[in-house]
């Protein structure tokens, strides 16, 4: 089931409001709320976050006019659709300089009002996407290709489907470089959250000082330079995800207001006093252990159960090392700035294979990425990865090619048991290839 959209109608005609509200609910994903004065709008706008406001102008005690200059100041992302009966061309242009994005006149036509709530709802979209690419804070949260066909890669993604489904709280486990947020966006587009606002935020990254602001917002005045009022990244994320990375790195004093917006929802602004609440689905991830850092005092024990009702552990590359060949045939492809991509010969491989690989995915990604830009022929050999100052797990750096090979494929067949086939596919050669490799170098698999 989609998330639906929060819609508020403020208007005075209290059957004609009525009736539109049932309409709306019939007919779309809308949660529809109804004020019947300006002042009861703003009462509602201070505490809870409208994706669009329809708005009549005409209203007894608090007018149209300062309700949206009101929505303006407090909640510059909700959309503002005016509906009067006083629909000229001065009231027009009045209302879309205060920011209102579209007036219809009365009476009104349902089919109409929908076709503009959606295009409002679009313009929304569209707004938070353009604040999120200003930001560092939006990398990568597009489609991104998930690359791996081992068994426990397969587990992990099996995994995370399923957790989808529900709108529990994730905590995912994994050394640096696996790819924790390709899992978290994954999460994401396999909810029913994949058509609300993906928003990541590097906890690590973001001083102590201004983490609380980016969060939670701040109101104007909250501190020096506060001009306006600024959402903060909760509200951004209303109805979609919330992916926090590094929560480990959050400081105690921010500890205990995450723990709990986690579990009411709720939350204010820094400098303000209105209770807030959004609809948000939280998922972190970390490298620690926060185990450790319970008991070291560094972390609240309470929130690391309140993070981990449902936990995803990411393997480090060594584990599955059998991806390795498919990571770099797509890295090679994507780092590549020719048509023809360079490929990587089987030495090259070999020792990539062996490679303890301590950044995981990343590391590897950076290492081919410097292969094809030093390599200077069409293939990536041995010598372009410039491993000597790395360690290799299996041995000292002085092994020749062929021992790294029959080393290699000595791991391989191991894998998978002994399968000559299916060691032949990871390795890239002919089943016969293969055999004649392994009469080559004597090797038996016990």
């Amino acid at each position: 089931m989609p998330q639906k959209y929060k819609i508020l109608i403020v208007d005075d005609e209290a059957s004609l409001t009525t009736l539109l509200q049932e309409a709306l609910q019939e007919s779309g994903p809308y949660e529809v709320d109804l004020a019947f004065d300006g002042a009861e709008a703003i009462n509602l706008i201070q505490k809870l976050l409208y994706d669009v406001v329809l708005l009549d102008m005409k209203m007894p005690r608090v007018d149209g006019t300062e309700v949206l200059k009101f929505i303006q100041e407090h909640s510059p992302s909700c959309q503002v659709i005016i509906l009067s009966q006083f629909a000229d061309l001065k009231m027009a242009v009045e209302s879309t300089k205060l920011g209102a994005y579209e007036v219809l006149g009365k009476p009104y036509d349902i089919d109409q009002i929908e076709q503009t709530i959606q295009r409002a709802v679009e313009r929304k979209k569209l707004s938070i996407d353009n604040k999120l690419m200003k930001t560092e804070l939006s990398r990568k949260t597009g489609e991104s290709e998930i690359i791996g066909e081992s068994k426990i890669f397969l587990q992990v993604i099996t995994t995370a489907r399923r957790v989808a489904e529900s709108d529990s709280i994730v905590l995912i486990l994994g050394p640096s470089g696996t790819g924790k947020e390709l899992i978290a966006n994954l999460i994401h587009k396999s909810s029913n959250r994949r058509d609300r606002p993906f928003v990541p935020v590097n906890c690590s990254s973001i001083p102590d000082t201004l983490l609380e602001s980016e969060l939670f917002g701040h109101e104007k005045g909250a501190f020096t330079n506060a001009y306006t009022a600024k959402p903060g990244l909760v509200e951004v994320a209303n109805g979609g995800t919330l992916f926090l990375d590094e929560v480990g790195d959050i400081s105690p004093v921010i500890q205990p207001k995450l723990l709990r917006f986690l579990e009411t929802g709720d939350f204010r602004r820094v400098g303000g006093t209105n209770e807030l609440k959004a609809d948000v689905r939280v998922i972190s991830a970390t490298n620690k252990n926060l185990q450790e850092d319970v008991r070291a005092g560094k972390f609240r024990e309470d929130l690391l159960y309140r993070l981990n009702v449902i936990t995803v552990r990411i393997p480090p590359l060594k584990d599955h090392r059998e991806d390795i060949p498919l990571l770099v045939d797509f890295f090679l492809k994507k780092k590549s700035k020719s048509r023809d991509p360079k490929k990587m010969n089987a030495a090259a491989l070999s020792a990539m294979m062996m490679y303890d690989w301590p950044g995981n995915v990343r590391e590897l990604e950076h290492m081919v990425e410097g292969a094809v830009i030093m390599s200077p022929g069409p293939e990536i050999e041995i010598s372009d990865l410039h491993l000597a100052d790395r360690q290799m797990e299996s041995g000292p750096e002085t092994l020749s090619i062929e021992s790294i090979e029959k080393l290699h494929i000595l791991k391989v067949l191991k894998m998978f048991s002994g399968n000559r086939k299916r060691s032949a596919e990871a390795l890239q050669i002919s089943e016969k290839g293969l055999y004649l490799k392994i009469k080559e170098y004597g090797i038996s698999i016990d």
